[in-house]
């Protein structure tokens, strides 16, 4: 056997494996004895085929593949022993590959393209600035998680005059073109409708100030901008008639109901943040702005690290690539999509690539490892995360556990989970190494970065 590398250039190579009847012979003679011992062949009992019958009818098919298995072992520990850098897969040379017979050859000569990744250096300082964001937790946002805990313990009174946001029962009666109860005109007892969810603002001032036993008289088809879903839910009729029911209907009001949020209590105090550990509304906001702060630290992070990678695309520069092996690669790989797939999408999957080396020598520079624990402990933040965008700060570490367990059964979860783990520690890496340009940006300033 002999296996050699020959540099086409700085980024390409040609990889020769050849392989002589010693290196292959006695597996393809273990191969074949396997055949002999399990061939159920018509006229001969089981093992006892005749080995010039078990050759004649497999022996082609053994060879080919014990020759391919060798060959891929053979390549792959090549690359692994020496080290090699290389970009995708290695591909079969298309020009000087002569062509492989099973039947009369005993010697065999496999020839591979090679892509090379670039050879550069990526290093920060403490003279690189990248800018990091802090985003301002304001009382408005602080006052509205705390209204989020005070509406779960809400309920809701019956009241006597209608005001926005509440909720009406009554009878609804379609009318004629005179203002009388349509004869075999559409009735709903007991219909339920919120006004301030009307589209157009005359029908829903119609319902201002409202009391209970008053009759007024709307159009649902305007009120609702002419909305199947919302006509037919009311008018109890089917969703593809609705549109057309254009008529004034009337509507006595039965019953007003409100919602009244909680009170901000010891219980919610303990249901947020666990028992005891808040006992003053004052304790409870300063907490909820903590908890809404650090839940902005990610954000900040993933920021920090799309400016350090632009940074660093731009200290890098422009890296040479074997274009013509990757763009084959790129075919290669998307099989189903159409000729101009490749030239339409190779200036970003270049982008992407040369992010990934460079960050693959920033994580090898600053010695990141993923452990077990660290991809569990993200799971569980991850949890955390969902929890709280339901109001739920305080969740038991016993379901934090059940429900990562089930994240981390899923092969794409533990993907996505060991990025975010690499990302998370070159980040803190990264913000110690350079000069952090500190700006404290509103949420709306921070989203419109990425609009």
């Amino acid at each position: 056997m002999n296996v050699s590398l020959q540099n086409i250039d700085k980024v390409s190579a040609l990889l020769t494996v050849k392989l002589e009847k010693a290196d292959y012979q006695e597996k393809v003679d273990k191969s074949l004895k396997n055949f002999r011992q399990k061939a159920q062949i018509p006229g001969f009992r089981k093992g006892m085929v005749p080995m010039s019958l078990v050759k004649k009818m497999y022996g082609k098919s053994a060879l080919a593949e014990e020759v391919n298995k060798l060959l891929s072992e053979t390549v792959y520990k090549y690359i692994q022993d020496n080290k090699v850098n290389i970009l995708g897969e290695p591909l079969p040379n298309e020009d000087k590959q002569q062509e492989i017979d099973f039947d009369t050859m005993e010697e065999f000569e496999f020839l591979f393209d090679i892509a090379l990744a670039p050879e550069f250096k990526a290093e920060v300082c403490a003279e690189d600035k990248v800018d990091y964001y802090t985003i301002e937790v304001t009382d408005e946002m602080v006052d509205n998680q705390v209204k989020a805990y005070t509406q779960r313990n809400g309920k809701y009174d019956k009241v006597d005059v209608y005001e926005d946001n509440d909720m009406l029962k009554g009878l609804l009666a379609e009318l004629d073109e005179e203002g009388n109860t349509k004869e075999g005109g559409i009735q709903v007892e007991g219909a339920v409708m919120m006004p301030s969810y009307m589209k157009n603002d005359e029908q829903k001032a119609i319902f201002a100030g409202a009391k209970v036993n008053d009759v007024l008289v709307f159009n649902p088809n305007t009120a609702w901008d002419g909305n199947a879903a919302e006509l037919s839910s009311l008018l109890k009729i089917d969703k593809e008639a609705a549109p057309e029911v254009k008529s004034n209907f009337s509507f006595q009001v039965e019953e007003i109901t409100r919602f009244v949020p909680g009170d901000l209590t010891q219980e919610i105090f303990d249901q947020v943040f666990g028992e005891g550990n808040v006992k003053t509304e004052e304790e409870f906001r300063a907490k909820v702005k903590e908890v809404i702060a650090n839940q902005f630290v990610a954000d900040s992070d993933y920021k920090f690290l799309i400016d350090a990678r632009k940074m660093l695309m731009e200290k890098v520069g422009k890296l040479e690539f074997p274009d013509a092996l990757l763009k084959r690669i790129m075919r290669l790989n998307n099989p189903d999509k159409e000729e101009s797939f490749v030239e339409d999408n190779y200036d970003k999957s270049i982008e992407e690539l040369t992010w990934h080396l460079i960050k693959e020598q920033l994580v090898k520079a600053n010695d990141i490892k993923v452990e077990q624990e660290d991809i569990t402990n993200m799971a569980k933040e991850a949890t955390r995360a969902q929890f709280a965008q339901y109001g739920m700060m305080s969740v038991p570490e016993e379901i934090l556990e059940n429900y990562s367990k089930e994240m981390l059964k899923k092969k794409e979860s533990i993907e996505g989970l060991v990025n975010r783990v690499v990302e998370s520690k070159l980040a803190t890496a990264l913000k110690s190494q350079v000069e952090l340009e500190h700006k404290n940006v509103s949420a709306e300033e921070f989203n419109k970065m990425f609009a």
